[in-house]
């Protein structure tokens, strides 16, 4: 834990604006955009979302949708079929479950056709501020290299982050994490030497 500690705040000081990086301005939208983010950049997902959020204002609007309408909208994220799928699947459960309203819970996110704990963890962190770890690509990889953890399931790494970090902290840390993921630990050659936090990485140096 202690060890834990040393890292959020190593995190803290060199990504002190961290934010979830999937442009939104509510939780239907964050939805939306976490469900395109599969295998794709948030980069190429922002350029996408603003004319897909003006076509399918609602959970209504988008359960209705024309799927190769959709489609074609959502193309360039790649797998398109796929999301457009998920995210019809997923409107047609909010509006038939909850009204058309993103519920705050993981019980009932998780019941959503499409989404899994990583996009519940998502939306309950970053929309309704309650503590939650995203284990993604980058918290995956950075969580293992920093010793936190043995584990390659995303439920069982997120249950070791839970241990070691304080939940008050879990939601930022995990943007935190994937900042440093993009920018420092790379999957194929981190950057160790210019690793604000190398000193706390059991593998420092070692890739």
């Amino acid at each position: 834990m202690k060890r834990g500690r040393e890292i959020v705040r190593g995190l803290e000081k060199l990504y002190p604006d961290a934010e979830c990086a999937l442009h939104h301005s509510s939780p239907l939208q964050l939805l939306m955009a976490t469900i395109l983010s599969a295998q794709c950049t948030d980069e190429r997902v922002n350029l996408v979302t603003p004319d897909l959020f003006r076509k399918y204002p609602d959970a209504a609007a988008l359960a209705d949708a024309d799927p190769a309408a959709l489609e074609q909208l959502i193309h360039s994220t790649g797998f398109f079929r796929n999301k457009a799928r998920s995210l019809i699947a997923m409107a047609t459960s909010l509006t038939k479950l909850h009204a058309g309203e993103v519920p705050d819970t993981m019980e009932a996110l998780v019941e959503l056709a499409g989404v899994g704990r990583k996009t519940a963890n998502v939306i309950l962190g970053t929309c309704f501020g309650r503590p939650a770890i995203t284990v993604d690509t980058h918290v995956k990889r950075l969580s293992g290299r920093l010793g936190l953890t043995n584990h390659t399931d995303p439920v069982k790494i997120e249950r070791d982050l839970m241990k070691v970090l304080p939940e008050e902290d879990w939601t930022l840390t995990s943007h935190r994490l994937i900042w440093h993921g993009r920018r420092i630990c790379k999957a194929r050659k981190p950057a160790c030497i210019e690793c604000g936090i190398a000193s706390l990485c059991p593998s420092n140096g070692s890739f």
